[in-house]
């Protein structure tokens, strides 16, 4: 009896021993994963300093900012690195000094080497976040030489429509009432690999082409024709909008600003001139016509009358822009007729200004 007592005494006291030398050697572990971890961010804040200050370089070398802005720019992300660095480190060194004081506790760390799907690195302590970095701060890629680029474009200017054995000047139309605005994304591709001066614009829009009638007009339908009539009461408003969704192609040429880096290449087109000549095709996805006017019982009535105006369903033609840096004068011209049986032909026209929201 005596002798399996001493034997469960010698277990005891062997499994405890392999136990605290477990613990000991996961200790010195964990100190020496917190060691390395604080020139990991030394590292990362050093590298995302440096692809900071050349960023600020490029925009120097573009003309983008001045020589004064860059050294600003500079100093601030110097800085800001600087501080990231004496935060995150500080944090470390508390844990450490935590450890050292618990030495005895059991203290989960969890370091992971790879970066989660959100693109962060990450270290647990006790399950509490001790360390969050944000990878794609210095992991992002910057191409090298970038040849298509995308911009919102929005157009805004008068409308009207050039009609069969007529003169603009003798248009049934209003010339200041009516309007056009264009909404859409273009894409802009360098087309020679070592030369910037042709382009190639190419985009999707939506076309919103309005005429405003004169002399108490309107359009009506009458056996499959639509033509203009006067109204029966005064109108206050009298207002046909046409909505088309096109893709319009133009070839662009222009002179551009030629940078160049160890990273990079750049042909920048800012506060520079460019001309686009090309044109457009699409569909018609809606026509309706508004009136206001009072009844003859005196009440105000507005009027919202929508499709059947036997529009051409394809839209298609030829539109142009000049101008400098994001502001071009605009026109574009529908070579298909408005409408489709109409007795004299009308086509759509439009001058105003376009704007790349680059």
């Amino acid at each position: 009896m005596k002798t399996i007592t001493r034997y469960f005494l010698l277990l005891i006291l062997t499994l405890m021993s392999q136990n605290l030398s477990a613990q000991e050697e996961q200790y010195q572990r964990k100190i020496e994963v917190l060691q390395n971890l604080k020139d990991d961010i030394v590292a990362q804040e050093k590298k995302a300093l440096k692809e900071e200050v050349e960023t600020i370089n490029g925009q120097l070398e573009n003309e983008d900012i001045t020589a004064e802005q860059a050294k600003v720019l500079k100093e601030e992300a110097a800085k800001k690195h600087a501080l990231n660095i004496e935060n995150k480190v500080a944090i470390v060194d508390n844990k450490i000094a935590l450890l050292k004081r618990n030495e005895d506790d059991v203290i989960a760390i969890e370091k992971t080497d790879q970066y989660d799907d959100d693109g962060m690195f990450k270290i647990d302590v006790n399950g509490e976040r001790v360390v969050s970095i944000n990878s794609k701060d210095w992991k992002k890629e910057i191409k090298y030489d970038r040849r298509t680029y995308v911009d919102p474009v929005i157009a805004v200017g008068f409308n009207n429509a050039i009609i069969e054995g007529q003169s603009l000047e003798d248009s049934p139309y209003k010339l200041g009432g009516s309007r056009f605005v264009e909404l859409g994304w273009a894409w802009r591709t360098r087309v020679f690999k070592n030369s910037n001066s042709l382009r190639l614009s190419y985009g999707v829009s939506f076309q919103f082409n309005s005429l405003k009638p004169k002399n108490n007009q309107y359009f009506v339908v009458d056996e499959g024709e639509t033509e203009l009539q006067e109204f029966e009461f005064d109108l206050r408003k009298s207002k046909f909008r046409m909505d088309n969704l096109v893709f319009p192609v133009h070839f662009e040429f222009g002179p551009s600003k030629f940078s160049k880096t160890e990273k990079r290449i750049r042909y920048s087109i800012r506060n520079q001139f460019r001309l686009g000549i090309g044109g457009y095709g699409g569909f018609n996805i809606g026509s309706r016509q508004k009136l206001k006017y009072k009844n003859a019982e005196g009440r105000n009535v507005k009027d919202k009358l929508k499709g059947g105006y036997d529009t051409s369903s394809f839209v298609y033609g030829l539109s142009a822009y000049v101008g400098f840096d994001g502001v071009q004068l605009y026109a574009k011209y529908d070579l298909n007729p408005i409408f489709r049986n109409a007795a004299v032909e009308q086509r759509n026209i439009s001058l105003g200004v376009r704007f790349d929201l680059d």
